[in-house]
């Protein structure tokens, strides 16, 4: 990530999902790099805060009704083992959820650097212009197995909503992250979440089953 002056005049609380065990390094880059600019509200779990011998139905609802309740944007980091993650599923699914007491957020994606994945998408206007300046020339992606060869490590889920016309998701890379992309793109997403309209039709995760293993 890079720093860069930008004047942020809301900050939206967040709530961040990603493996623990593999990508807490960058959950805590990514806070540091906040606490540095002040760039959003942070809402989301921390290790410890959820106790593991609950049932997986109290753990799915204490992730929905406190935590995401909260938050109106949800970050995505994606790392080798996250889409295999149901925890992370649930929370993105919650996230979809236009509830009576969690209202449906924005979601961002952040491919992380042990993904090698350097594609990105610009659902928002005004995205590509700030946020990949450098690319001349866009490609539209239309089915399933595309976006699959593309983005090989993103959940099912996430996949379904990129082919999903009435949802926007912006796709990026950590490397290309600076103050003022963060902050465009957590505020995009904010403004987009309530027109969203998710594919929710894929079954939640039950196990944290890799078929490559």
């Amino acid at each position: 990530m890079q720093t860069q002056s930008h004047a942020i005049t809301t900050k939206r609380k967040v709530f961040i999902s990603y493996h623990h065990r593999n990508d807490q390094a960058y959950k805590q880059a990514l806070l540091e790099f906040n606490d540095t600019h002040g760039i959003f509200i942070d809402a989301s779990v921390d290790i410890g805060d959820i106790d593991d011998s609950l049932s997986s139905q109290a753990i799915r609802r204490k992730i929905r009704d406190e935590y995401l309740a909260s938050s109106t944007v949800t970050i995505l980091l994606v790392g080798t083992e996250t889409k295999y993650r149901k925890h992370i599923d649930w929370e993105v699914y919650s996230s979809m959820i236009d509830g009576s007491v969690n209202k449906r957020s924005g979601i961002v994606v952040i491919n992380l650097p042990s993904t090698n994945c350097t594609t990105f998408t610009a659902p928002h206007s005004g995205e590509k212009e700030l946020v990949h300046p450098e690319c001349t020339s866009w490609t539209s992606v239309n089915t399933q197995t595309e976006y699959e060869e593309r983005y090989p490590f993103l959940p099912d889920r996430i996949i379904d909503n990129l082919l999903e016309p009435k949802a926007k998701v912006s796709v990026v890379p950590w490397e290309k992250l600076t103050v003022a992309r963060l902050a465009f793109l957590i505020e995009s997403a904010f403004q987009a979440r309530e027109a969203n309209e998710y594919d929710m039709s894929r079954e939640m995760r039950l196990s944290d089953f890799n078929p490559k293993i």
